[in-house]
């Protein structure tokens, strides 16, 4: 478990079953900020009912393709869930992008949504609402009450089209077994 001074930036939370909150049992939580402050992050594998022909509808951007108005959009957590993100790769600079590490960036500006309306956006892309978020050591004692476990982030699993394995495929990197884990936890 990391210590309060590991930064988490880049990295996954994944959520342990002592977690009973619907909005974030068996999240995937990529991590976007984290300080002393407070952190941000996004949860990747929790789908809206919305797909992104009902956000260019409500932004007045046109599309013609439509296996791209068909691409599912997520729900990054409870926080603001009026604002967009678009958590990408490629490091093509949109006009609020902010790079995460690792080839990972996210972007909260209307320019990103108009290039993937018209298919000259990034290769690989999740389109969010809302974020999660946690005041300064709240996420720390999450942390140590066992809410979450912590996981180096792959491209591979983020972007994977396999929506509902991302938790399982995220937490196999870890390399033991979710029954080994104890529902009490201590400190020594």
């Amino acid at each position: 478990m990391p210590s309060s001074h590991d930064n988490l930036v880049g990295q996954y939370l994944l959520a342990t079953p002592s977690i009973q909150d619907p909005l974030f049992a068996s999240s995937l939580v990529f991590m976007c900020e984290h300080s002393k402050e407070g952190s941000m992050g996004v949860v990747v594998n929790h789908l809206s009912d919305q797909t992104l022909e009902n956000i260019f509808n409500q932004l007045d951007i046109e599309c013609e393709h439509q296996d791209i108005l068909d691409i599912p959009v997520f729900i990054g957590g409870p926080v603001k869930l009026q604002q967009g993100f678009v958590l990408h790769s490629a490091p093509t600079q949109w006009e609020k992008t902010i790079n995460i590490g690792e080839g990972i960036y996210l972007t909260s500006s209307r320019d990103i949504l108009e290039a993937i309306a018209h298919n000259t956006g990034p290769q690989k892309f999740i389109v969010l609402l809302g974020f999660s978020g946690w005041s300064a050591g709240q996420l720390e004692q999450e942390l140590q009450d066992n809410a979450w476990l912590t996981a180096r982030s792959n491209p591979d699993i983020t972007f994977s089209a396999d929506i509902d394995h991302k938790w399982q495929m995220a937490f196999d990197t870890l390399g033991f077994d979710l029954d080994s884990l104890s529902p009490i936890s201590g400190n020594a």
